[in-house]
Formats: structure tokens, C-alpha cells, sequence
């Protein structure tokens, strides 16, 4: 069992960039090391959308086409911590984002192969 908890978000300017972090605590079972990580966000009044994913190894990495070029995932599992640098931000960019963790589907089963959830970390871009 895992405990993901988000941060690094907050206002920012057309343009800008944020760096956002997942924390994972690991209570039971398997480490950090086992799991792909998911980025997803959440639009004010728009469906939950997949942002970034990365393999257990950080080996692949997808992205959603309008985070390609602007957005890198990474991650550290010796600090149990997964990253998501957002540059060249947009105001539809705005959103909740959130991170989860899925261990036997993986990203190639998008939101509903995830198995843990964060809570989200608010994001807003605007001038």
C-alpha cells in the first residue's frame, strides 16, 4: 500500500514554469521501484485527463500531446519522489494534478489501471 502525496504548485505566469513533486511512502508491500507513476490532471468543468507516465526503471516515458516539448517526468527512487517539470506554461495548463501509481497494469492502462491516488496539487496560470 502507498501514500502519494503532491506538491509544487501554486500561480504562475504565461510562460513560467513549475516544478511539481510526488512524494510516495511506502506502508506496505512493494517500494517505490515496482510501480509506474502517473501524472493526470483535472480542468475546472473538464474531464480528468493522463499528463505524463513513467516506467518503474524511468526507462519510457508517454506524454499527452500537448505536454510534449514543455513537460518532463522523471523520477528518483531512492527519495521515494517523482517529478514533473512543466515549462512554457499555458492558461490551459490550469488544473488540479495529480499523481498515482499503478503496479501491475501500468501506464499503458491509463487512469483506470492506477491503483493509488494522491490528492492533488492546484495549478494556475494566469497573467
Amino acid at each position: 500500500q502507498l501514500q502519494l502525496v503532491e506538491s509544487g504548485g501554486g500561480l504562475v505566469q504565461p510562460g513560467g514554469s513549475l516544478r511539481l513533486s510526488c512524494v510516495v511512502s511506502v506502508v506496505s508491500g512493494f517500494t517505490l521501484d515496482y510501480y509506474d507513476i502517473g501524472w493526470f490532471r483535472r480542468a475546472p468543468g473538464k474531464e480528468r485527463e493522463g499528463v505524463s507516465c513513467i516506467s518503474t526503471g524511468g526507462l519510457s516515458t508517454i506524454y499527452v500531446d500537448s505536454a510534449k516539448g514543455r513537460f518532463t517526468i522523471d523520477r528518483d527512487n531512492a527519495k521515494n519522489t517523482v517529478y514533473l517539470q512543466m515549462n512554457s506554461l499555458k492558461p490551459e495548463d490550469t488544473a488540479v494534478y495529480y499523481c498515482a501509481a499503478s503496479r501491475w497494469v501500468g501506464c499503458p492502462g491509463g487512469a483506470s489501471g492506477m491503483d493509488y491516488w494522491g490528492k492533488g496539487t492546484l495549478v494556475t496560470v494566469s497573467s
